[in-house]
């Protein structure tokens, strides 16, 4: 599916976000302190957006997705970061080597979060930190209501024209594949993480999870 999509993931998720979602992306770097010289790895990368950003920083950028055709997509924009085919559960990174996890708008697409956040956790160096990006679901009823409007009714519509109707009809019901937060916040604590905060944007819309390595 995802495959399918990249030719026109970039295009889709600044038009599904509102022209939000690099502005997310800047957030996420910073609350994580991604600098120069920092070794990030871009966990389920797609086209390379949050890697770029890395990179644009001096960080040494390692992305790594399961679906090819992203991959592809990425080393089409000629960005300074090195590119790998991968499994998120069985990462192809030696133990305590990473400075900065990221992963942006994929959490929920991963079959187990428990075996992710554990291998991200065995990458890091201690003390190495983490910025998790993905969708939510607004608190507030009247919120709520109008974002389901436009999150499960129109970035469909939106995606079969622009793109594969499969695929986005798929995305918005993917939501149900995140648990609530004291679960995934329970899940980092088990991993070994420790000062696990989350970062509500746009009225609950989207989220940023950070932690550290214990």
């Amino acid at each position: 599916m995802f495959d399918r999509i990249a030719p026109r993931y970039d295009l889709l998720n600044r038009m599904v976000s509102l022209g939000l979602d690099q502005g997310w992306r800047r957030l996420a770097l910073d609350l994580a302190a991604v600098g120069e010289g920092d070794r990030v790895l871009d966990l389920a990368c797609g086209t390379g957006d949050l890697s770029e950003q890395a990179a644009d920083r001096g960080a040494i950028v390692l992305g790594i997705d399961f679906a090819r055709e992203m991959l592809r997509g990425a080393s089409a924009r000629g960005i300074a970061v090195d590119l790998a085919n991968g499994d998120a559960a069985k990462l192809p990174v030696a133990d305590n080597s990473i400075d900065v996890v990221t992963c942006g708008f994929a959490l929920r697409n991963f079959v187990s979060l428990e075996v992710v956040f554990v291998e991200m956790h065995r990458v890091l160096k201690p003390g190495g930190r983490i910025a998790l990006i993905d969708v939510d679901r607004p608190e507030s009823a009247i919120v709520r209501a109008g974002h389901s409007l436009y999150f499960d009714r129109f970035v469909p519509f939106l995606g079969g024209l622009l793109s594969d109707r499969d695929a986005y009809r798929y995305l918005p019901e993917s939501t149900a594949y995140l648990p609530p937060p004291e679960e995934l916040r329970a899940m980092l604590d088990k991993a070994g993480f420790e000062g696990v905060t989350k970062r509500r944007l746009l009225l609950g819309a989207a989220q940023i999870l950070t932690g550290a390595k214990a």
